[in-house]
């Protein structure tokens, strides 16, 4: 394919795409298709002569369509949404076409140089404290991971060597390996399933600490586990808050366990994938009172602000503690330019090497939406989830599980979990809309959350009257919730 070409299929491939997402409320949101379904369909091998683009485009959608769950869809309700527009489309096809691998200033100084400034931009919608902003003379910074799960991970080994070398520094007599076996991290018993995958990487204990009545960690809990193990010789170092946890979108009280942190010496870790977008809104930043105390703070843009996937935001208070824990400075990696203390090489704040341009993703939408663009998205998220969480309240065989403070409203009928599940089942049947549950203690739970750039109010009310229907047929159809269920799912 040469240029000429390309301008050719890319006017098509625009068309193709534009096309798709204005028509995607047409395609059924969730797929039919049975594991495995796509081998048969495809040849044993690669082609020895080359396919035309007509051909690969007729099999995108004979092929690969009718196996895509369509999360840009205004009847996906299911997770939390994936960011997506147009302006970042644009940018992401033009990182492509540039094509750095930008893990040093050298590589490409305006990769390194806008990821820097779009952070600090990023930041001051947020108001994070000086000490996270690069312009403002602070002491740590903004980097761009490619998600929520990386950004935990990174920030527990960043805590563990730093508690490992102030221990080593008071007993030099100490090895690695017998501190680490002591090391014990903390979260709620609501964190997202990533922090226990981080202790496993990091190998650490991980002790979850049992939230309150909603849904959150306090103060008071998490001081209780850490008396306990200092009591049994362990050594607490590091904890995470989750401000808008997945299951129910609730927030540990940062401002409580914020100030306990830093009494103990704990690096404190924030952990905002989804609620993090809501902080630019002046009315959701109280959410976020207490980051003065943090650590490391992260949210996706790639959930909720309009940037697609991959675009993950974290602050550290102090660059040090991070590039002290990944830095590895081989000669084939080095450049004349280190040496200055101006410029920033990102390949020390993070596990790969390469990195992509995603800072040309916020940079396209901050400067196409605006920042009263980008609160005008989020608040229509959360006034559809009221909306839905009154059509809800107003149904008397329905109960609303969680408070509503965002976009997620966890709800479920009153009665047993088996009947919540051969609910679900016919919901996601049915394949009108798509929804997955979460369980809130003991109860199952079916989990509402808006999610697609276009949904607007005629969506919400047609999926709720779609599961007040499935509900009442599954009602009329007796006490029997388990034949219910099996008969689904045959």
């Amino acid at each position: 394919m040469n240029a000429s070409e390309f301008r050719r299929r890319g006017r098509e491939m625009v068309e193709y795409v534009a096309g798709y997402l204005e028509a995607i409320e047409r395609r059924q949101v969730y797929p039919s298709v049975e594991p495995g379904y796509l081998r048969p369909l495809l040849p044993s091998c690669a082609p020895q002569e080359p396919d035309t683009f007509e051909e690969i485009m007729e099999d995108v959608e004979k092929i690969i369509m009718p196996g895509v769950t369509h999360w840009n869809s205004p009847y996906f309700f299911a997770y939390f949404p994936t960011g997506n527009s147009f302006p970042s489309i644009l940018a992401d096809m033009l990182c492509g076409a540039i094509g750095c691998i930008g893990f040093s200033w050298a590589a490409s100084p305006a990769c390194t140089e806008l990821e820097m400034v779009m952070m600090d931009w990023l930041g001051k919608m947020l108001q994070l404290p000086d000490a996270f902003l690069v312009e403002r003379g602070g002491e740590g910074g903004g980097v761009i991971q490619g998600s929520a799960s990386e950004s935990t991970l990174i920030s527990l080994l960043a805590a563990r060597t730093k508690a490992t070398w102030r221990l080593q520094a008071a007993s030099p007599g100490l090895t690695k390996a017998a501190i680490q076996e002591k090391l014990v991290a903390y979260c709620s018993d609501q964190a997202h399933c990533s922090v226990e995958r981080a202790s496993l990487v990091g190998g650490v204990r991980l002790k979850t600490i049992p939230s309150d009545d909603k849904f959150a960690m306090r103060a008071a809990a998490l001081q209780k586990a850490l008396e306990e193990d200092k009591a049994a010789g362990l050594i607490p170092f590091f904890v995470v808050v989750t401000l808008g946890t997945t299951s129910c979108c609730s927030f540990d009280r940062l401002s409580e366990v914020g100030p306990l942190c830093d009494k103990e010496g704990l690096w404190l870790h924030v952990d905002a994938a989804y609620a993090g977008s809501a902080f630019i809104c002046p009315e959701f930043r109280h959410l976020l009172d207490g980051v003065e105390f943090v650590d490391s703070f992260n949210f996706n843009p790639h959930k909720w602000l309009l940037v697609n996937f991959d675009c993950s935001a974290m602050w550290v208070k102090n660059r040090t503690d991070l590039t002290g824990a990944f830095k590895l400075d081989p000669v084939y990696l080095k450049h004349r330019h280190q040496a200055s203390g101006f410029i920033t090489d990102y390949r020390h704040w993070q596990l790969p090497l390469g990195r992509r341009f995603r800072s040309l993703k916020l940079w396209f939408v901050f400067r196409m939406y605006g920042v009263t663009g980008l609160q005008a998205y989020i608040r229509k998220h959360v006034g559809l989830a009221r909306e839905f969480e009154s059509a809800v309240r107003g149904d008397a065989r329905f109960e609303v599980c969680a408070e509503v403070v965002l976009g997620l409203v966890c709800f479920r009928l009153k009665g047993s979990n088996e009947l919540n599940e051969a609910l679900l089942e016919k919901i996601n049947a049915t394949k009108k809309i798509h929804l997955v549950p979460c369980h809130l203690r003991d109860q199952f739970v079916l989990r509402f959350a808006i999610c697609s750039s276009v949904v607007n109010s005629s969506h919400v009310q047609l999926a709720w009257e779609h599961i007040r229907g499935l509900a009442t047929d599954l009602l009329r159809a007796g006490p029997e919730p388990k034949a219910a269920l099996a008969e689904i799912k045959s």
